[in-house]
This record gives structure tokens, C-alpha cells and sequence, in this order.
């Protein structure tokens, strides 16, 4: 971190053990970890709070990364983090705030939240101890995965020591706030014993945080007050936290003799909803308007996009059709902007910048087609060579990402490619093709990741 440290910034204490020292290498671990969770179900909102591990990245990160992968949506929107951890080295009393202004990770600052702790500084329970935070690591953790999925945030960091469940479920109903708060609680589960008495153990521990019981001890979560605290809030919210997953480092990166146990939940999100017609109503409606307003066809502004589905992160792809006969398709594929903004920004490059066409015209508008492909986040498929891959292939279903990182070349396939190429092998052949790879290249050599969409289209939904 250098000599000369600015006193108003807490510096990173564990870069180089528990996660990379070197920037660009935290952050591919950090997306590699992300590529690698589980496939989540496509539908809006993101989680109120989440309950992650926070070992080395070798040991938790695979687990944490099944709560982050879901809070990627919250890109924009999510401008506070309160973040819970236990204390590991320096003991304190009640709930330590760091005497920062800042805290810094290889990724950059991040900025304590000014207003928000102001409104809990005349709890009692509430103190500052710098000690206490110079060295903790269940706070730090967190951060580069925040960093990775959320880009800019505030931060309220707390250290939970001495201190009773409900004097903390008091701190966060105090720190509570809308959509724009995200509450993180940092706990791993059970420390050293077998791989079997671990998975009872803390497979008791799991029961009991899905039931909201916060009756769970030290033995059971290092992190049990935090956690405790967490359920009586939420409960009182009537949200109910639901396992992501749970592991622990046998099964990671370490042997089955002595293990720490790591579990990650989600608490809120939109588990109960699901897009549907009406969804997919407005984003086409959005994307027609997007493309006559470019036209100078409409003076009064695109539809209402202020609904908050549209203002979460969301990678889209804009097609338009004539007839059977396509007429421009531009999309993204990783999630950087509101839907509504992509939307709008996809439908008019389809309509003016797909450099395979001829800009669209007004007359062209009225007997176009426009179809809009929400995409799911693209995981990385795991496979051992070409037959393995074309095993896992999900004809029909997967969008399908080729990536040649040595050249720099990539190219996708939406699902409804299958139509007209359903051989797993041509699929691969025409994805290496379209990236400019060699058709006799071995795809060992190439990064694959595999997406799914929900697409509407206006013929489909007309009344």
C-alpha cells in the first residue's frame, strides 16, 4: 500500500492471502468465481440482504459467489451497502464503525456512507474502534465481490462483538432503508471438526437460519450474532432467507480432516414473481418508441420505464424481422446498464448501426417486427474436450458464448439459432465461424459460457 497512507482510508489488510494482492487478478477471480455459480431462474428483483462466508477465496469464494451472482441486477441501484461481520482479533463491545472515511481494496475506495451512519451514532450499543477493523477480515472479504457486481457504492462497515441479537436487529431496522440498501451479513458456519460431523453439524445450522431461528450459537456460525440479528429483522419484515448453498472447504480446496463450513442465503429477491406478458409488453412497447422517436415519429417520449424491474441491470438483445427475413439484430451480453436503457440503446443500433443492413426508414417501421430477448447471466461450461462439451450442450435452450482469449475473438449464438442449426456440432462450427476461429481449432483452447432468454415478440402478444 506504499509509505505514505492516507490516514482517512482503512488500507486492505488481507490482499495477497485471503484474495490477490494484484488488481486485474482479483478481478478475474473474483468474475471466474461468478461465471462458475449455478445457473439462477430469470426473474426481477434482487435480494434485500444476503448471509456469505468469508474464508480465503480458494476456500468460500464458490459459495459466496452464489449469493453475489444474484445481486448483479442491483447494478444502479443499490447505492448503500450495511455490511455485519464478526470480530476475529481485536475485541470490542457492542458494534464497532471503523475511524475511516474509506475503505480500499486492489479494486479502489470505497466511501463510508456519511448520513446513514449518522443515524445510528447515538445508539449505545454503537462505538468506534479503529483496532478492531484494522485487521478484521469478515468485512473485507465482501468488498471485491461488491465492487465486481454493484461498481459504485457507499459503505456503513460494522464489527459485531459483545452484543445481543436484538440490540443488532435494532442497529440494521435503524440502517434498513428501500431498494437502494443492501444488507450483507458475514458469517462462516462450524470450525474444525470432520467432514462428517461438519455436514451434520452444519446442516442443523442451516435448518435453523431458513426457520429464522435466532437461537444459533458461536459453534454452530462464528458469525451467530450478526446472523441472529439479521433474522429478527427479518422476520419482522416477513422476509425468510432460502439456502443458495453449503459446502465446506473438503468439498472446496481443502482435506476432509479438519474442515470450516460456509453457506450462503438470500433473503428477498423475487423468489414469488415472474416475468411474463406484461413484461414483455412494455420492453417491446419501449423498443418501438426507442426506434420511431430516432425516426422523429413520436414527440412524447418513450413508454413510463420508471417500474422498478426496469431500472435493474439487464443484458438484452433486440431483434427486428420482416417477414421471415431478418432485418437488424444487436444485443448485449453482460449486464451494464437498466433494461430499460438497454433496451432502447439495443433496439435503435438494430434499427440504424447493424452494419449487415441498410439504416431502417419510417415506411420500414410500420411492417417490421421487433422482437426482445432478455438474457440470463452467461455461466462458464466446465468441460473436458469437444464430445463433452457437445454432451452439454442444451440444443433449443442455450445461448452459447465462444470465446478464443489468446486472439481476442468471441462470438454468440442466441437460442433461437437451434432452428436452423439443431446439430450440436454445426452449432460449434457455425459459433467458430462467426468468431473468425479456424473450424480445425480445438475448443480446449476456448473459454465456452452458456446463456438461456425469455423473448417476446409483438405478433405473439397481440390481443
Amino acid at each position: 500500500m506504499g509509505l505514505f497512507q492516507d490516514p482517512g482510508v482503512r488500507p486492505a489488510a488481507v490482499a495477497g492471502t485471503f484474495y490477490p494482492e494484484d488488481a486485474r487478478a482479483l478481478a478475474d477471480e473474483v468474475a471466474a468465481h461468478l461465471d462458475s455459480s449455478r445457473e439462477a431462474p430469470q426473474q426481477p428483483g434482487f435480494p434485500k440482504a444476503v448471509i456469505v462466508p468469508h474464508a480465503g477465496y480458494v476456500y468460500s469464494g464458490p459459495v459466496a459467489a452464489s449469493a453475489y451472482d444474484l445481486l448483479r441486477p442491483a447494478r444502479g441501484v443499490v447505492k448503500r451497502v450495511v455490511m455485519l461481520g464478526p470480530c476475529h482479533r481485536v475485541p470490542v463491545r457492542g458494534l464497532a464503525l471503523p475511524h475511516a472515511k474509506a475503505f480500499a481494496t486492489p479494486l479502489g475506495r470505497i466511501p463510508l456512507d456519511d448520513e446513514a451512519i449518522g443515524a445510528i451514532r447515538d445508539l449505545p450499543q454503537v462505538v468506534e474502534s479503529a483496532a478492531t477493523h484494522a485487521e478484521e477480515h469478515a468485512l473485507e472479504v465482501q468488498l471485491p465481490f461488491l465492487q465486481q457486481v454493484l461498481g459504485d457504492f457507499s459503505l456503513v462497515p460494522l464489527v459485531v462483538g459483545d452484543a445481543v441479537p436484538e440490540r443488532v436487529a435494532e442497529v440494521l431496522e435503524r440502517l434498513w432503508g428501500g431498494e437502494e440498501t443492501l444488507i450483507v451479513i458475514s458469517s462462516d458456519l462450524s470450525h474444525y471438526h470432520t467432514y462428517a460431523d461438519a455436514q451434520e453439524i452444519d446442516g442443523a445450522t442451516v435448518r435453523a437460519i431458513v426457520g429464522c431461528d435466532a437461537g444459533i450459537n458461536h459453534d454452530q456460525a462464528c458469525g451467530a450474532t450478526p446472523v441472529a440479528g439479521m433474522l429478527i429483522a427479518a422476520k419482522r419484515r416477513g422476509l425468510a432467507p432460502r439456502l443458495l448453498d453449503c459446502r465446506n472447504s473438503g468439498d472446496t480446496a481443502g482435506d476432509k480432516r479438519r474442515v470450516v463450513g460456509y453457506a450462503s442465503f438470500a433473503l428477498g429477491g423475487g423468489e414469488d414473481t415472474r416475468y411474463g406478458a406484461g413484461h414483455g409488453r412494455k420492453l417491446l412497447a419501449i423498443a418501438r418508441a426507442s426506434i420511431a422517436e430516432a425516426l422523429g415519429a413520436r414527440s412524447g417520449g418513450a413508454p413510463e420505464s420508471s417500474e422498478p424491474w426496469l431500472r435493474e441491470s439487464r443484458a438484452t438483445f433486440v431483434t427486428l424481422m420482416q417477414g421471415e427475413e431478418l432485418r437488424g439484430c444487436v444485443g448485449a451480453l453482460e449486464a451494464r446498464r437498466s433494461l430499460a436503457e438497454d433496451v432502447t440503446a439495443n433496439a435503435r443500433a438494430a434499427a440504424f448501426e447493424d452494419s449487415r443492413f441498410k439504416p431502417l426508414t419510417l415506411e420500414e417501421l410500420a411492417r417490421t417486427e421487433i422482437e426482445v430477448s432478455l438474457l440470463s447471466t452467461p455461466k462458464t461450461i466446465a468441460f473436458e474436450d469437444r464430445a463433452d462439451l457437445l454432451r452439454k450442450l442444451r440444443p433449443g435452450v442455450d445461448g452459447v458464448i465462444l470465446e478464443d482469449l489468446e486472439k481476442g475473438k468471441r462470438a454468440t449464438f442466441l437460442p433461437q439459432v437451434w432452428e436452423d442449426l439443431s446439430d450440436p456440432g454445426q452449432f460449434i462450427a457455425g459459433l467458430k465461424h462467426k468468431a473468425g476461429i479456424a473450424p480445425d481449432a480445438d475448443v480446449r483452447g476456448c473459454r465456452v459460457k452458456r446463456y438461456s432468454v425469455l423473448k417476446w415478440r409483438e405478433a405473439d402478444l397481440r390481443s
